[in-house]
């Protein structure tokens, strides 16, 4: 089973994040942010990754500081569940419809950590969430994992649908790249040798 654990604590924040990649999609997430939560939900329920997540931010301040360094937790816990990513598929890409909205999310388990981040919003909050902060939630979370991420919302009206959306074709393309792969047994998916 790959498991992790990290415990993220600064001055703004207390974090600490348990994970298992090989897991059944149960969650346990509070972050005192509500939306951010859910979120988190459609994260692991999609990507089928068992996550509790339980963190104490600034929140008197703003929302910023806890929604990036859950991001870096998170990010780093994944990272370190896949040890040395032997056996992986490494790619995973998906498509996801919501109503009027269509979203396509790519990954690379490559470490080499890159965000495109192709997503615009017509309101400033979401669900009472700045807006600005997802983009910070995913650049947090792509360098902290060690993954190449590309996130596109193609079209689409609804604010709520659109970020919906972006959680889950990250779970989704997750579950396809660090699914292991049987004919890959014991190696590392690189020309390299080494990711």
């Amino acid at each position: 089973m790959r498991k992790s654990k990290i415990n993220r604590k600064t001055t703004e924040t207390s974090i600490s994040v348990e994970i298992n990649l090989d897991g059944k999609g149960k969650f346990k997430i509070s972050s005192g942010i509500g939306f951010l939560d859910h979120m988190l939900e459609q994260l692991s329920k999609h990507s089928l990754i068992d996550i509790n997540l339980k963190a104490k931010g600034d929140l008197k301040v703003d929302d910023h500081h806890t929604t990036e360094d859950i991001g870096i937790a998170l990010g780093e816990a994944v990272s370190k569940a896949l040890g040395k990513k032997e056996s992986i598929k490494r790619f995973g890409t998906s498509y996801i419809p919501m109503d009027e909205t269509l979203t396509r999310v790519s990954i690379d388990l490559s470490n080499r950590p890159y965000l495109i981040w192709k997503v615009k919003f017509s309101s400033k909050e979401v669900g009472k969430m700045d807006s600005e902060l997802f983009k910070e939630w995913f650049q947090a979370f792509s360098q902290a994992a060690g993954l190449t991420l590309h996130v596109e919302n193609l079209y689409g009206d609804n604010n709520h649908h659109i970020i919906e959306t972006c959680y889950k074709g990250l779970a989704r393309s997750l579950r396809e790249a660090i699914a292991i792969d049987p004919r890959e047994k014991g190696k590392i998916p690189s020309t390299k040798g080494k990711l």
